[in-house]
């Protein structure tokens, strides 16, 4: 992929709307490109800001009073519609189904916060595999893992050891997801890389799970924090090790 593509690609991307390919190959072109990622991020941050900050105004009345000034009057008695034209009676219609599906179109398309959080999450995991970043820290004690990233985070995460039922910690990464940094623990299951994002949350949320592009992703709050789980791991085993981390101490 060439510069000046990936640049035309990254709103698209930013906002989910390319497919399952065009994204990997951008982010096999991100993975390499350290000033492209950082475009990448700054749009991240942009659009999430102006999610979170945009001002919404109803109109006034009096702009109501207006439009209904700026129509002529019907005659008396007659009924108040539009007189179009015969030959626009046809478009006027299908302009009318157009814009209809439009906005439905618009709406479907437009992510939910969790279905935006599984497309970065899974984007970040990405993203570090191809360009082999998945381990700031290497060690399999938590009591390594757990203080390095505390140390370079505002709050604390925890890093359960659950080695005793297959899933082995390998270390841990900082990442940056919705607009904010996060803990990224890493765990091994047979040959399968599981990153588990950590970052604080204001109130518990049920297990989910959800597939993209080939990868499971799991996602739950408890204990005053957010986790997502993202692996090609197989559904059941992804499934099994959220409930484990779920009952952590």
């Amino acid at each position: 992929m060439t510069r000046e593509e990936a640049a035309r690609l990254l709103h698209a991307y930013v906002d989910g709307e390319l497919d399952a390919a065009k994204s990997l190959e951008l982010e096999a072109h991100l993975a390499g490109n350290p000033a492209a990622r950082a475009t990448c991020e700054r749009l991240r941050e942009m659009s999430a800001v102006i999610r979170d900050r945009a001002d919404y105004h109803a109109a006034p009345a009096s702009l109501a009073t207006r439009l209904r000034a700026s129509v002529p009057a019907a005659p008396e008695g007659a009924a108040r519609r539009v007189a179009w034209p015969g030959w626009l009676k046809p478009a006027a219609a299908f302009a009318a189904v157009a814009l209809l599906t439009w906005g439905v179109a618009i709406l479907s398309l437009r992510p939910g916060e969790d279905e935006r959080i599984a497309q970065e999450t899974l984007a970040s995991h990405v993203r570090a595999t191809l360009g082999n970043r998945l381990i700031d820290v290497a060690s399999s004690d938590q009591h390594t893992v757990k203080p390095w990233l505390s140390a370079r985070l505002a709050f604390s995460p925890p890093v359960a050891d659950v080695s005793a039922h297959g899933f082995e910690l390998r270390g841990g990464r900082l990442d940056y997801v919705g607009g904010q940094s996060v803990a990224v623990l890493v765990y091994q299951r047979r040959q399968h890389v599981i990153d588990v994002f950590v970052w604080p949350a204001s109130a518990q949320k049920a297990q989910q799970a959800l597939s993209r592009n080939g990868f499971n992703i799991e996602g739950f709050a408890r204990g005053g924090m957010s986790y997502w789980l993202v692996s090609d791991l197989n559904r059941n085993e992804l499934g099994d090790f959220a409930r484990l981390l779920a009952a952590a101490p």
